[in-house]
């Protein structure tokens, strides 16, 4: 199916009817899957939801590998929560992409062969329980400036989808920063331990809005058709903004060493991510790429009884259901 989009991408589009389109968008009216759309939009909303789905399931592995490990049971029980939430999201994330005519199946399979990527940040460990006051406080922060302005996205389902998300990211959220909290008035030990986190964690999250506006391919025509409503650049100063004040809170230091508030543009000036590193890591170079894409193909392979038996299922009751009529 994905593939016949694809190919009628060559057809070339009526120019009044881009136009008629455009005026939609410029009205702030919400596209729904039925309506007439541009090959474009459709492409880049695909990639672009299909890999927001791709990073909340991808996004449950380095905190899965915590639940057992949580130092008390009530802290097992909120990550377990948390970790059902991120995997519910890529669910609604799924269905608001299939709208658009592309399969779960078929979006897992460009997962997996490497024509959809998911988020750069979960290609790095997490090797202490304090990452996991990291994740849910730096991670799931960033998750949120990025997220809360895609719920007035163009694509209605996708808008839809967001509201639900963004109000569980933000459980997500406080949880980190708790545990962070609890971490940072602790022990010595337990302090430093949330201040090494800090460390490994806090440039990948700034890596999160992607790369700068200038290395930006997507950046200009998904804002004219405002399925991106901020640029990168934007989010990530918006962010840095929010947090810089949350750590010192924390008692905790900014592992920036150029990080200074100016006065003028009512904004701290930022030291900008290694993006060598970034661009390594989203073309499979980083740290963890080869286990996590190893834990999902070893997932899609597992699945493929439950898949073939369901699909048997649905067979047999169109079979029956054909018969009694």
């Amino acid at each position: 199916m994905y593939a016949q989009m694809v190919k009628s991408e060559a057809t070339q589009e009526d120019p009044e009817m881009l136009a008629a389109f455009q005026a939609r968008i410029d009205a702030g009216e919400k596209i729904e899957p039925k309506d007439w759309m541009p090959a474009g939009y459709r492409k880049t909303l695909i990639r672009q939801i299909g890999q927001h789905a791709h990073s909340e399931i991808v996004g449950q592995l380095p905190e899965g590998n915590w639940i057992t490990r949580a130092p008390t049971l009530e802290r097992k029980a909120i990550l377990l929560a948390k970790v059902q939430d991120e995997a519910g999201h890529g669910l609604y994330l799924y269905c608001a992409a299939e709208t658009l005519g592309v399969t779960r199946d078929e979006m897992t399979e460009m997962l997996l062969d490497g024509r959809m990527k998911y988020s750069s940040i979960f290609n790095y460990p997490t090797l202490t329980w304090a990452d996991m006051g990291a994740v849910g406080w730096l991670v799931d922060g960033a998750a949120i400036m990025n997220q809360v302005p895609l719920q007035r996205t163009s694509f209605g389902p996708y808008s839809r989808a967001m509201i639900r998300v963004c109000k569980e990211e933000s459980f997500h959220q406080r949880q980190g920063y708790a545990v962070m909290m609890k971490m940072a008035q602790g022990t010595p030990a337990q302090k430093a331990m949330a201040q090494n986190a800090l460390n490994r964690l806090w440039f990948p999250s700034l890596m999160m809005f992607g790369p700068s506006d200038a290395d930006s391919t997507h950046s200009v025509q998904s804002m004219a058709w405002k399925i991106k409503m901020n640029t990168n650049d934007e989010l990530r100063q918006k962010f840095v903004d929010q947090t810089v004040p949350q750590a010192e809170y924390l008692g905790l230091t900014v592992p920036d060493e150029t990080l200074n508030w100016n006065a003028e543009k009512g904004g701290y000036d930022f030291a900008e991510p290694d993006w060598d590193e970034f661009f390594e890591v989203i073309t499979g170079n980083g740290p963890c790429n080869t286990e996590r894409l190893a834990a999902r193909n070893k997932a899609w392979d597992d699945g493929k009884w439950v898949r073939d038996g369901l699909l048997a299922h649905a067979q047999k009751r169109k079979m029956r259901k054909v018969a009694a009529e």
